[in-house]
């Protein structure tokens, strides 16, 4: 029980304190009053499959802190569906809701004076925000990820929700009919879980397992498989033992975990937006972390996986061959992890790994031999250049052009975006720029995953880039870049493209550059002005006078201290 509580509720002659008679109400009892409270961080909601199942596991996680010794106390926190809300003006409140959970999060187990918080989560910014969350309180902290969907199959192939936005540009290029597209659409999405490639959630999973603040292996099991229940209640016990020794997130979120977290991330081929919610993470333990950092880490890290979106396998595909301890004990043989990491268990990574072999399985290539990677370095690459002084994210393996220079066709929006390449206006060659969809601008920095899906779908991935202040969806692949910074709301040089300029994507030099002179550039910012916002009230008005760039992680607290 922490101090603040404890102080409040001990008892003294005759005398209770009204903090106890209100714990009675719920449920404690008097031997209650001696044990640990545990929060139980519950995202449970119908609104996505991602989040349907979590309830069973917060009762079961309810059912391991009392048979651990603790008194559990479950509240609840909001979800967005990032598939759902997509292509919508709603997409606008999926990265605010990472600082909802967060400071939903904070202020229950602070408000409440609990010991220790154990957070269940979903979708894709429900990780995140538990994260920043047990990184800002520093209480001993357990994440539990929710579980991956299962695959959907037609016609023979595997199935994922993006399947189904690139079967839209698949139909309105004339390469399927409706009878597909709807079949496609049916099938995508089976049952609950996160979505099944190594998107964004899969990929925010397999960080906080390889950072040491998930269970082994618990990163990539199914959302309905019973393994998901049992390791559930398993990390309510380690939980609870954590609390008995004082295990804290500060000393398990370290430097060291933060690169074991990107390498396991560039040997899987996760989602670009890792990189948004790591440097996230990272300010708010207090651990310096910049995009020079990823890039660094890239450089001497393989893609070991043939994950979708541009491999081939979903995440229990992954499972069945070793998950992620097998990627990261292939990464520490070979001195690209950190070894004396602490974990949540209260052991390094090197003993959570020491009966993991040393190679992968035979006979399957989900995981690659390390003499045989998928590439031989990491696909997340940062970019930077007089479009992105302060730099910008791309995924630069699965392109068969690491270069394209084209003519800009230039979008104030990303609906105006995917209605162009839905009427067949983008051409092979050209270079699309979506801006004021960054931080501030969107506000939100909406996911484009619509087009990218379009231009997939379109048969034109491999001739058209995509340059963007917004996200891309973890399913997204492609030459596109996203995360521009400066962005467009505050004067980056993306508010200063004219439709025509050419525009340079260079994955080998990793430059985005923008073929207009200095003394062009400076005339046309002397003459640019900043939009008005598009929100003046409520939520997003709140978060776009507070949001900082997305290159410092699109923080909402920095330099309020």
């Amino acid at each position: 029980m922490s101090d603040n509580l404890r102080s409040q509720v001990v008892t003294q002659g005759v005398q209770r304190s009204p903090n106890r008679a209100m714990l009675r109400a719920v449920g404690f009892g008097d031997a209650d009053f001696t044990k640990p409270i545990v929060g139980i961080s519950n995202s449970y909601s119908t609104i996505t499959p991602c989040n349907m199942g979590i309830n069973e596991l917060a009762q079961r996680a309810v059912a391991g802190v009392r048979n651990s010794g603790g008194m559990p106390q479950m509240f609840g926190t909001i979800t967005i569906s990032d598939g759902i809300s997509m292509g919508t003006e709603g997409m606008k409140y999926s990265l605010v809701s990472r600082e909802v959970i967060a400071d939903s999060i904070e202020t229950v187990c602070n408000g409440q004076s609990m010991d220790g918080v154990l957070a269940i989560g979903g979708c894709d910014k429900n990780m995140p925000g538990a994260m920043i969350a047990m990184a800002r309180m520093n209480i001993p902290a357990i994440f539990v990820y929710g579980g991956t969907i299962k695959p959907g199959n037609y016609n023979g192939k595997d199935l994922t929700v993006v399947s189904a936005f690139e079967a839209v540009g698949q139909y309105s290029a004339g390469k399927i009919d409706e009878t597909e597209l709807i079949e496609v659409e049916r099938r995508a999405c089976p049952g609950a879980g996160s979505c099944g490639g190594m998107y964004t959630a899969n990929t925010m999973s397999s960080a906080f397992e390889a950072m040491g603040m998930s269970l082994p292996y618990s990163s990539t099991m199914a959302a309905e498989d019973a393994e998901k229940a049992e390791s559930t209640e398993k990390s309510a016990f380690v939980l609870v033992e954590a609390i008995r020794k004082q295990l804290l997130p500060r000393q398990i979120l370290t430097r060291k975990a933060f690169e074991n977290a990107i390498a396991t991330i560039m040997a899987v081929g996760g989602s670009t937006n890792s990189v948004l919610h790591l440097l996230a993470i990272a300010h708010s333990i207090g651990v310096e972390l910049t995009l020079d950092d990823f890039e660094t880490i890239r450089a001497r890290v393989p893609v070991l996986c043939d994950l979708k979106p541009s491999g081939r396998y979903v995440a229990t595909d992954l499972h069945k061959v070793g998950g992620i301890p097998q990627v990261m004990k292939m990464l520490l043989v070979h001195g690209l992890l950190h070894g004396d990491a602490l974990t949540i268990t209260g052991q390094t990574i090197a003993e959570v790994l020491a009966d993991v072999p040393d190679t992968p399985p035979a006979n399957q290539d989900v995981i690659r031999p390390w003499e045989n990677p998928l590439y031989a370095e990491g696909h997340l690459a940062i970019l930077k250049g007089n479009l992105a002084t302060e730099g910008s994210v791309a995924k630069i393996t699965g392109v068969k052009l690491p270069k394209i220079s084209g003519p800009a066709r230039v979008f104030e929006s990303e609906e105006a975006c995917l209605a162009a390449i839905l009427a067949k206006q983008i051409q092979a060659g050209d270079v699309i720029v979506v801006r004021y969809e960054g931080p501030k601008g969107g506000p939100g920095m909406r996911e484009m995953l619509a087009p990218t899906s379009a231009i997939i779908g379109a048969g034109l991935g491999d001739s058209v880039g995509l340059i963007t202040d917004g996200r891309f969806s973890g399913g997204t692949y492609g030459m596109v870049v996203g995360h521009v910074a400066p962005e467009a709301a505050v004067g980056g040089a993306i508010a200063l493209v004219q439709e025509g300029d050419t525009i340079t994507i260079d994955a080998r030099s990793r430059s985005l550059h923008l073929h207009v002179s200095d003394e062009e550039l400076a005339q046309r910012r002397a003459s640019w002005k900043p939009r008005p916002p598009r929100y003046t009230t409520g939520v997003l008005a709140k978060y776009a006078k507070l949001v900082s760039s997305s290159s410092l992680g699109a923080v909402t607290d920095l330099g309020l201290g």
